[in-house]
């Protein structure tokens, strides 16, 4: 740990400080044939030696060691829940949502103790930057269908059919493509598929009976509306993956570890999107080649202004899903059966990764989970805690308005605009939900001096103190912040602004492509800021009568000035956020509206606490358990979604 490296390294320190107990002076000294030199080339050939020969493991190091530092800048704190449930030792399969693009990936590498290889898409790994980081951590690229599909010729209708006899379909049904001016036999083969536009379920083909006619599979294609007008589609040509799978496999049974984002891509949804069956495949394959259970490990990546500078992230390991082993021989059959358990061992690892989530239906109902969450919170938890008490309200959440059939009553409907009104009021006055309270604790004016008391007094003068500390703090981070961080800042967000707008034409499942933003911050900026720094060195090489020394001391303290002035110019809007209720009173418009906020927050606290007490009960296990199996709840949540479904 930290306190075992420092004395190590302090007692290095002292051994080469002091000649009588420095073990070379010392061998020197006994043999005075041996030179220096003699002791340095050996030295320098042995670190050789084993740089080449550990060079993976070196560059994952310093990778993580450089993603370390990159989660400490971007992110104000990330915090890990539930990491007793990773095994300590054999292999392992991560599953993550994938809600922050590459910026995922840097979260696991940073929480894990796992030397974790990536499944990266081929379009990525191409990209530099991005490549050559996935290239460090050893990772292997995957060629996916969705980044070479093409159009196909003219349009179709789709219908579901009863087609449980052909071979290649789940039993299960599927679904009648009708062409209109289609090539069917010239540009579709059995295992390509099709996609209608405006969706990313691609449904792969079974049977083509003409140019115009063919019948394609229905798995997870319950919530797709099939189009019933002709419309243009999209060809996904089917890809081996023999040798990915090769890889994989080879890496678990050396006992390492896989990381697997099975939704398939990145996205802005605040649910999770129906997962590919690629990890499905590899813990079967794992347990019939090598007789391997895999656990597999679900990882919830939380984010909290995820798209800002400075956010937060919490990241929560979940009980490890596992193959069962007496599916096996249904796997081996191939077929429909194969399909089966391979759907089932998904829905399994779906449950595990919505139980370390807080998933809703949309972003606004996010907002108001968590806004409902903090009215109801009476005292600080532990950020377990707040996951657990988030689930809970966002499952009673779902459950309420399936009880209704997602009509809620009118009371229902007021506490909600209540709720997003008392959000619109804080945002609009720049107020944080925590500093309601101690709007109202202040005392009223003082009518003499015998009535001023110490504390009274100090209370007093902690606003024109906040006002000097956070000048102080501004002034201190102003010239290294300017010279350092805001011109590649400027750039960044411009730069990121234009990615997301590409990403989200691109895109089938992205809502805003907000989740993209983040991610093109940090590459920009990776490429920018050493460039900037290099420039600053150029120019005081040219321009000034600086000697090499002094250049290359001011270039490799620009990192620390960089970082420092971040923390700075941080606490400063900590500490400009905290004095906001005060300096907006000496507006007259926003006084009054202040002065009310607590009141209307006591009140709306007490309204959702006597809301959830009469409508809890409903929600049992949600309402009255102090512990809850999450994994046990998804399943029941599902459960109940599909009674819903069929009006039940």
């Amino acid at each position: 740990d930290f306190t075992k490296t420092q004395l190590t390294v302090f007692g290095i320190v002292l051994i080469l400080a002091v000649d009588s107990i420095n073990p070379v002076k010392i061998f020197l000294h006994v043999f005075p044939s041996v030179k220096p030199w003699h002791i340095a080339s050996v030295s320098i050939a042995l670190m050789i030696y084993v740089f080449i020969s550990e060079l993976k493991a070196l560059l994952y190091f310093a990778t993580k060691v450089f993603f370390n530092s990159i989660a400490s800048i971007f992110f104000r704190s990330v915090e890990v829940v539930g990491r007793f449930n990773v095994p300590r030792h054999g292999p392992v399969i991560f599953v993550g949502n994938h809600a922050n693009q590459f910026v995922d990936a840097i979260m696991m590498v940073c929480t894990c103790e796992h030397k974790i290889s990536y499944l990266i898409a081929e379009k990525s790994w191409n990209r530099r930057v991005v490549g050559d980081m996935a290239w460090a951590l050893g990772a292997v690229p995957v060629k996916r269908a969705q980044d070479y599909s093409v159009k196909g010729s003219g349009k179709i209708t789709m219908k579901n059919v009863l087609f449980g006899d052909k071979e290649g379909s789940t039993g299960a049904g599927a679904i009648l493509v009708t062409g209109h001016n289609t090539t069917f036999t010239k540009e579709l083969t059995i295992g390509d598929k099709v996609r209608p536009p405006g969706t990313a379920i691609a449904m792969k083909v079974i049977e083509i009976e003409n140019d115009t006619s063919l019948n394609v599979e229905a798995v997870g294609t319950e919530s797709l509306t099939l189009p019933e007008e002709p419309v243009p589609f999209d060809i996904l040509q089917r890809i081996d993956q023999k040798v990915v799978y090769s890889k994989v496999l080879e890496t678990l049974a050396s006992k390492g570890a896989i990381g697997i984002f099975p939704e398939g891509g990145s996205h802005d949804r605040t649910d999770i999107l129906p997962l590919k069956v690629g990890v499905a495949l590899i813990a079967y394959s794992a347990l019939e080649k090598d007789g391997i259970s895999v656990p597999i490990i679900p990882v919830g990546l939380n984010y909290f202004q995820k798209n800002r500078f400075r956010g937060r992230a919490v990241v929560e390991y979940g009980q490890p899903v596992y193959v069962d082993p007496s599916t096996l021989s249904a796997y081996q059959k191939g077929g429909p059966e194969k399909r089966r358990v391979c759907s089932e061992l998904l829905q399994r690892i779906e449950d595990g990764m919505k139980s370390v989530l807080v998933t809703a239906p949309s972003y606004e109902s996010l907002q108001v989970i968590y806004a409902a969450r903090r009215l109801w919170q009476q005292k600080e938890l532990l950020i377990s805690e707040k996951q657990d008490l988030s689930r809970r309200f966002a499952e009673g959440y779902k459950q309420l308005l399936l009880q209704v059939n997602g009509k809620p009553p009118k009371e229902w409907s007021d506490l909600n605009d209540r709720i997003v009104s008392y959000q619109n009021e804080l945002t609009e006055l720049g107020i944080r939900d925590y500093q309601v309270p101690g709007l109202d604790s202040e005392k009223g004016e003082i009518q003499s001096v015998e009535d001023l008391d110490g504390d009274t007094f100090l209370s007093g003068m902690r606003l024109p103190y906040q006002i000097c500390h956070v000048l102080f703090l501004m002034l201190v981070a102003a010239i290294p912040s300017v010279l350092l961080n805001l011109p590649v800042g400027l750039v960044a967000r411009i730069y990121a602004e234009k990615r997301r707008k590409k990403a989200l034409a691109n895109s089938k499942v992205k809502i805003k492509a907000e989740d993209v933003l983040m991610t093109e911050k940090i590459l920009i900026c990776i490429v920018l800021v050493p460039t900037l720094w290099f420039f600053y060195a150029f120019m005081l090489k040219c321009f000034t009568n600086l000697d090499g020394p002094a250049i290359a001391l001011i270039f490799f303290c620009m990192p620390l000035f960089s970082y420092m002035s971040i923390m700075w110019a941080e606490a400063g809007m900590v500490e400009f956020k905290d004095l906001r209720p005060y300096v907006m009173r000496l507006y007259p418009s926003a006084r009054r509206r202040i002065a009310a906020l607590p009141e209307t927050r006591k009140k709306l606290s007490n309204d959702v606490r006597a809301f959830i007490k009469e409508h809890g009960p409903s929600l049992g296990e949600l309402y009255y358990s102090e512990d809850i199996d999450w994994n046990k709840m998804s399943v029941k949540a599902r459960n109940l979604s599909k009674k819903d479904l069929k009006g039940e």
